[in-house]
């Protein structure tokens, strides 16, 4: 089994383990939608824009020491097992897990619920109970190789040493883009009847049109961080071990000068 198998889990996986107290559930949608809605029995809200950070000195990441104690205040620590969802397809729970893959959390404890919270209930109960958790001291070792690229690494993978991946709308695509790249839409990878990731057969389809074939590298780019991020788990959850991550944007590539194609 590799380290990814489990980065994609089922309704009923997240259900076996809701009593696992190695397991965090953490619901990232707005506090009104927690508490007024529902959620997941026993998860957490932390909410997306707790996280969300426009620029900075880690890009578009927020600072370790506001994430650290965001989580700390969720109760996880670094061997916690970290489940994600929303109700937005998984792109916003996605982009809480690469933000945790950035900060150091190992990939093998990330598991996004393959749907969202409106596919958890189609089948599940849900709960508007407060929950409350002991808070923890979080710090995670940082980790000693990521997946994210800076520009200069798109622009060599660019010139034909990757496959370059550009994961917004068709339109934004046409309207100007990376050199070299290929356009993959993130909701191409999405079911809209089960509202969660299609069936592995399925996207090897959607991937080999582009050219997204097991074994090549792979680097995205985006305009929105969320979008990226969603492609990013799915595809390492294939099998891909080689998806690099710019998290510039194209807006940034634009204003360092480079080239953008039409």
């Amino acid at each position: 089994m590799s380290e990814t198998d489990d980065l994609v889990v089922s309704a009923s996986w997240v259900a076996d383990r809701l009593n696992d107290s190695g397991v965090r559930v953490v619901d990232v949608r707005d506090a009104w939608e927690y508490d007024g809605i529902g959620h997941v029995p026993g998860a957490v809200n932390v909410p997306f824009d707790s996280f969300r950070t426009e620029s900075g000195e880690s890009g578009m990441m927020p600072p370790r020491e506001n994430w650290t104690a965001l989580l700390g205040d969720a109760g996880v620590t670094p061997d916690t097992h970290l489940v994600a969802y929303d109700d937005t397809h998984g792109v916003f729970a996605a982009r809480f897990l690469v933000t945790a893959l950035y900060h150091g959390h190992p990939i093998e404890r990330l598991h996004l619920l393959n749907g969202d919270f409106s596919a958890w209930t189609r089948d599940h109960e849900s709960s508007t109970e407060s929950v409350s958790v002991e808070p923890t001291t979080y710090d995670p070792e940082p980790p000693a190789e990521t997946p994210f690229v800076g520009a200069d690494a798109v622009a060599a993978a660019s010139e034909g040493d990757a496959v370059v991946v550009d994961t917004r709308r068709p339109e934004e695509y046409a309207e100007g883009h990376i050199p070299g790249s290929v356009n993959l839409d993130w909701k191409d990878l999405v079911d809209e009847g089960t509202r969660g990731i299609k069936h592995p057969d399925e996207l090897d389809v959607v991937l080999g049109e582009r050219g997204i074939v097991p074994g090549e590298r792979v680097v995205l780019y985006c305009n929105t961080a969320r979008r990226i991020s969603h492609t990013f788990v799915v595809l390492r959850w294939l099998g891909f071990a080689d998806v690099q991550f710019y998290e510039g944007s194209l807006t940034e590539w634009r204003e360092l000068g480079r080239d953008v194609a039409t």
